[in-house]
């Protein structure tokens, strides 16, 4: 290890003898406490494959329903699975709060959350998903571009207001990507955020690619981790492909802002292996090559490998989370055509508190002309 200007760059080097590559992790973080995070035991480890492999099966399921016009639209999230189950696993769910965008479905998963209920937002049949954010501690899908972040950090500047009992804070754990880390909003929410000391985890999935336009065009730099040090606040660029990596790194952070230290931000260095939705067609701005090298390594496998190279799992427990994968697609599945459509005045009805004319005269128009009433 060594130190340039505050800053820890740790040599990694990874692969196989025949292929390693060498990568440069940048920590600002300051260390924890002796005791305060404990490495995952060989149950948590294995219940993490377990939950990667049923994300993998159900993120492939979910752009198979779209074609089959079971849901309208999805965002996959091929190659980010070690990057969304090891953030979720890290959860509180007794005390944080996740801030999720359109291709958070790993992360839901790994917080125990409904996935008929998460799904149907895919399915378009209600706005906001028909899961309970304040029971499962995940807010409402944001398909606003960095929209979630300042909602993250104004729930995390509530927290160093109201306090808690035992003075161990809720920390937000606010998700965007490489492309949004470009908005305005993101800026400002670093920004508050720091002068705040608000209690939130700035998790970043950069997967490479802002929809068509690489990293290296979109974010100046190096990287989003190193755009922290301009608002002050500590950061760690992980490994997005190493689920414990990240469990670890998001388990560190989180533990840093619940300590009343203020704001973390962690950088999951990952790839996004599909496209951008399952409208959005990536050959007309990579190549199937350029798409296989970007990748690497596929995630679920490595952390096969490693799990049978340490005597931790065997090809039976591989072949019964396989299977506990499918059967859970089957019934996620059946429960997401079960679902009926949702009325249409709902569009109206729901939007504020108390309704407006302007609403009003819309809900009429659109009964009379839908409804003939």
């Amino acid at each position: 290890m060594t130190a340039h200007g505050g800053v820890n760059c740790y040599s990694v080097w990874e692969g196989s003898t025949a292929t390693v590559a060498k990568v440069t992790v940048m920590d600002t973080l300051p260390p924890l406490a002796t005791g305060e995070t404990a490495a995952p035991s060989p149950g948590q480890l294995r219940e993490l494959y377990s939950l990667m492999v049923a994300v993998r099966h159900l993120d492939s399921s979910a752009v198979a329903w779209q074609r089959q016009g079971i849901i309208p639209g999805y965002a996959p999230e091929l190659g980010q699975e070690a990057a969304q189950v090891g953030s979720g696993y890290a959860v509180d769910l007794t005390r944080d709060f996740v801030f999720p965008t359109y291709r958070e479905m790993g992360v839901a998963r790994a917080m125990g959350v409904d996935m008929v209920a998460y799904m149907a937002t895919h399915k378009a049949t209600w706005h906001g998903g028909l899961y309970d954010p304040m029971e499962s501690r995940l807010a409402p899908i944001q398909a606003v571009v960095a929209g979630s972040v300042l909602h993250a950090v104004g729930w995390a500047h509530g927290q160093t207001l109201t306090g808690t009992a035992d003075g161990k804070l809720g920390v937000a754990l606010s998700y965007f990507g490489d492309g949004a880390s470009s908005q305005g909003d993101v800026h400002e929410a670093m920004n508050f955020a720091a002068l705040m000391k608000a209690p939130v985890v700035f998790f970043v999935q950069n997967n490479g690619w802002a929809i068509s336009v690489p990293t290296e065009r979109q974010v100046a730099g190096g990287s989003v981790a190193a755009r922290a040090q301009g608002y002050g606040i500590p950061a760690i660029q992980v490994d997005g492909n190493d689920v414990v990596a990240v469990l670890e790194a998001t388990r560190h952070a989180l533990a840093h802002c619940r300590s009343g230290n203020g704001p973390a931000l962690v950088e999951a260095m990952t790839y996004r292996r599909g496209p951008h939705s399952t409208s959005d067609d990536p050959g007309r701005y990579r190549s199937l090559a350029e798409e296989r090298d970007g990748g690497g390594e596929d995630p679920l496998e490595r952390f096969r490998q490693r799990l049978l190279a340490d005597g931790i799992a065997d090809e039976a427990f591989f072949a019964a989370a396989l299977a506990a994968a499918k059967a859970e697609e089957e019934q996620i599945r059946a429960g997401i055509q079960a679902l009926g459509p949702r009325p249409g005045n709902e569009m109206f009805d729901l939007v504020f508190q108390e309704t407006t004319p302007a609403l009003q005269a819309q809900g009429a128009s659109w009964r009379e002309e839908s409804e003939h009433v």
